[in-house]
């Protein structure tokens, strides 16, 4: 886009492990990706560059044509896909709040006929949701528990994947609060759901053979004199009682009703992405995302599917022992623990709400923005991880 082309010309060239499709297909998607624009809420006119013409010329003239195409049709729909995810963690938080990510997520839904429901506060209260609206009490801005759902009507019929996105649209930490340098860019806390809203709309228009659902808890983290406390002890919609300990733990908490609910789908996998932990960010530098897994085919999926589209994750232990920093002698559990193993002790607290069998954790912390070494992740904007991830994912289950 910097470089103001109006047509360009890409050589799909012979590659022993790429079919012409395949090829073509990445081409079109890392394209699309690398000419993502964002202007912002600048007062100056925007008119985005587009390109006339996008070229791939193939060296095969017995080359299948209509393989090629449906290849570039699904990699448009991909890097749209992605690139909702992005505007979505672009927005400052006084435009993306959590009513802004619901009606969002309906408008979309509508679009590509998703079903969709979003429960309110009132709602959330009516199913017992006390550590989700624990996070939410000390907001103005009220609470949103967004539900999509991908080819309902055949529920009893196809494998039933839910996937859960962390929804925090702003994170001050609470009373536990951040320092000035910590709370900036606390906007992308939300960038977990956001990948989850993305996924949701490409399993649609691509007609991926599963029934989808995607949950989002979307809330914001603030301070004021009705805001959740250290010490103070909630109850999660599975009937266990968490005393808080940090209140900047606390997509954990929003997570961990959102798990419970999950479970009524009878789900053949649950797979969860958030931005959650900072130990996450010093165990794998931002570079990759840590996957917490209790099966190894769903683990191996995850992973084959991180590799292929570039978003790579790297499996941390999911032990019994990273339970004991969670003992509280007042509740069932504390939401947070030690120091040390934070990222694996947090993905411990989430297992005290799955009942699932085959469930993964995603802890995407530092990756949400711009990776200098990922040439279509344009600067200073969201990266739009987990997008892509999830509908490889969900791709190469329904190829299964």
């Amino acid at each position: 886009a910097n470089l103001k082309l109006k047509n360009i010309a890409i050589l799909l060239y012979e590659d022993e492990t790429l079919s012409p499709s395949l090829m073509a297909e990445a081409k079109a998607e890392s394209t699309l990706l690398t000419l993502y624009q964002y202007h912002g809420q600048k007062s100056s006119a925007f008119t985005p560059h587009t390109l006339e013409h996008v070229v791939l010329i193939g060296t095969d003239e017995n080359n299948d044509l209509a393989t090629i195409e449906r290849s570039i049709a699904q990699a448009t729909v991909v890097a749209e896909s992605t690139a909702l995810t992005r505007n979505l963690v672009n927005l400052p938080p006084n435009y993306c709040t959590p009513e802004y990510m619901a009606t969002t997520a309906v408008e979309m839904a509508n679009e590509v006929g998703l079903q969709v429901k979003v429960l309110d506060k009132e709602d959330l209260q009516a199913l017992n949701m006390g550590a989700f609206l624990a996070v939410a009490q000390g907001s103005l801005t009220p609470p949103k528990f967004i539900i999509l759902e991908h080819n309902a009507e055949r529920s009893e019929e196809l494998p039933t994947v839910v996937l859960v996105g962390k929804g925090v649209t702003f994170d001050t930490g609470g009373y536990t609060i951040k320092s000035r340098d910590g709370m900036k860019g606390m906007k992308n806390d939300m960038s977990g759901g956001a990948a989850v809203i993305g996924a949701l709309r490409a399993a649609a228009l691509l007609e991926i053979p599963l029934h989808v659902v995607g949950l989002i808890p979307a809330a914001d983290n603030m301070i004021s004199g009705n805001a959740y406390r250290p010490d103070d002890v909630f109850t999660a919609s599975n009937g266990k009682t968490v005393e808080i300990v940090s209140t900047d733990a606390e997509g954990r908490l929003l997570l961990a009703d959102a798990l419970v609910y999950a479970s009524r789908y009878k789900p053949d996998a649950i797979v969860d992405i958030a931005t959650l932990t900072g130990a996450c960010v010093t165990a794998l530098g931002g570079v990759m995302a840590g996957l917490f897994c209790t099966d190894t085919q769903l683990q191996q999926r995850l992973l084959e599917a991180g590799k292929l589209v570039n978003e790579p994750l790297w499996p941390l232990p999911l032990d019994e022992a990273y339970k004991k920093s969670l003992k509280s002698h007042t509740a069932d559990t504390k939401n947070s623990g030690a120091p040390r193993g934070g990222a694996s002790i947090a993905a411990m607290f989430l297992s005290n709400f799955v009942d699932c069998a085959c469930w993964a954790h995603i802890d995407m912390a530092g990756i949400e923005m711009r990776n200098d070494s990922i040439a279509y992740i344009p600067s200073e904007s969201a990266s739009g991880y987990g997008t892509r991830l999830l509908i490889e994912f969900l791709r190469h289950w329904a190829d299964l």
